[in-house]
């Protein structure tokens, strides 16, 4: 298969996946009406752009689908000549190249002065664009990307949330790290997490509840370690629009807020978790919990004369919470495919069938990694219905690492932060929104390994 006859072929697929519901010969007249009704506008297509699908070009589909099936979608070729020549490309490639900082605006109009009106054949600064993008030439002049680490303090809340780690005492046995984001107009910890793993599982259970509780923030700011750098982490980022930065290796600039909350939690919270003790991981995250919310956010803080979370809330701000099931899309992971003959994918040696017609196609596999018998087939960002199991031999994901058995709790002679926690728990009794009692979606309490 050459190039061409492959783009065809995905130009057929991208037919399909929008077709696919409504050219059910099950449904009525009037079902299929509301479906086709509904897909009119614009889609991306096979090659990533934006194009605008009609209801005269869907209900062709469907009938040439009907009448012979996926390869009636499959588009002639054309024999025409292109639009733009391949001499007027050349010339601006290198007018790009002679000098880096042209854009393709400038290049578009020198083309134009060289080649005049040559019957429309002047490329425009749109294909420009695309053209250098192709070719790797849409760099800065000095070859390096531009990366922006933020000012010193945001103005607003949710403007930066800051992440890092801090290694942690020993619970019951085996190491702890806490994963925390905060605010940087505010210093309020928004999001919060206790786990076993320095690890994407445990981050992205700190990410989720602080999304979960205090909105999404315009900018993610977290260094280079693997949690941060983790694809998966990347996925829930794009999903809901946060610009995720991380800081150059070696120039941890703007971290200060963070690290001097870890400096407040060594000297003030783990102090007393030495003294008091806990018995595993589910008791440090209470106790934590209720730290945070009852001692912290409600102390001033000493930069800004104001509590966390009185300056988290001034002026009446009011963060804009992100729906469960936009949450869950944004923490699915996924993995990519390409379909076989027989219309089967592989996933960490488990073999899933999944719709004939994608076959040869290379596929989005979606799916949470505690669950891998439940996972979604998506092509072009569509959703192509669910992979059907046909030989699992793992169940979750080896990253998804389970919790180690609980041990006693040690006595201490003054529960300084059992009170603490009483009194968060008390509070929390009235209604309104308890941090700490933050359920998932299925309405489960998250466990250490879950999120």
């Amino acid at each position: 298969m050459n190039a061409d006859e492959r783009t065809a072929r995905d130009i057929a697929l991208f037919r399909y996946s929008l077709i696919r519901d409504a050219a059910d010969p099950c449904l009525s007249p009037r079902q299929r009406g509301e479906l086709v009704r509904a897909l009119v506008g614009e889609h991306r297509d096979s090659s990533g752009r934006y194009v605008k699908v009609s209801r005269t070009s869907l209900d062709r589909w469907i009938r040439a689908w009907r009448a012979g099936g996926f390869d009636a979608l499959v588009p002639r070729p054309r024999t025409g000549v292109p639009v733009v020549s391949r001499q007027l490309l050349e010339l601006a490639v290198t007018q790009k190249k002679a000098a880096p900082g042209r854009t393709a605006a400038a290049i578009a109009g020198q083309v134009k002065a060289v080649a005049g009106h040559a019957d429309g054949r002047v490329p425009s600064e749109r294909t420009l664009q695309r053209h250098f993008a192709a070719l790797g030439l849409n760099h800065s002049p000095d070859g390096r990307p531009v990366r922006s680490y933020g000012r010193f303090e945001a103005e607003e809340p949710n403007e930066l949330w800051t992440g890092d780690a801090l290694h942690g005492p020993v619970v019951a046995g085996h190491k702890s790290y806490l994963f925390a984001f905060i605010d940087d107009h505010s210093r309020l910890l928004t999001g919060y997490r206790w786990g076993r793993h320095e690890d994407v599982v445990r981050l992205e259970a700190a990410l989720h509840r602080g999304l979960a509780s205090r909105g999404v923030p315009g900018r993610l700011y977290v260094d280079n370690g693997s949690p941060y750098a983790s694809k998966w982490l990347l996925r829930a980022c794009a999903t809901l629009k946060i610009a995720l930065v991380h800081s150059t290796a070696g120039q941890p600039a703007g971290r200060g807020k963070i690290e001097r909350f870890f400096g407040t939690v060594r000297r003030e919270f783990l102090v007393e978790v030495a003294a008091r003790g806990v018995a595993d991981l589910a008791e440090l995250n209470s106790v934590f919990a209720a730290w945070v919310e009852t001692v912290y956010h409600r102390r001033e803080h000493s930069e800004t004369n104001q509590s966390p979370l009185l300056r988290f809330g001034a002026g009446g701000f009011s963060p804009a919470i992100p729906t469960p099931d936009r949450l869950r899309e944004a923490f699915l992971w996924s993995e990519w495919r390409s379909v076989t003959k027989v219309a089967t994918v592989s996933l960490l040696a488990n073999t899933y069938e999944v719709d004939a017609a994608l076959v040869g196609a290379k596929v989005e596999l979606v799916f949470s990694p505690f669950d891998l018998e439940r996972v979604g087939v998506r092509y072009q960002g569509r959703d192509m219905g669910r992979a059907v199991p046909q030989v699992i031999g793992r169940h979750v994901h080896p990253r998804a690492k389970p919790d180690p058995t609980p041990q006693p709790r040690p006595a201490s002679v003054i529960d300084y932060l059992g009170l603490i926690e009483a009194r968060y728990q008390e509070e929390n009794r009235t209604p309104g929104i308890s941090y700490s009692g933050l359920a998932e979606p299925d309405g489960r309490e998250p466990q250490e390994g879950q999120r």
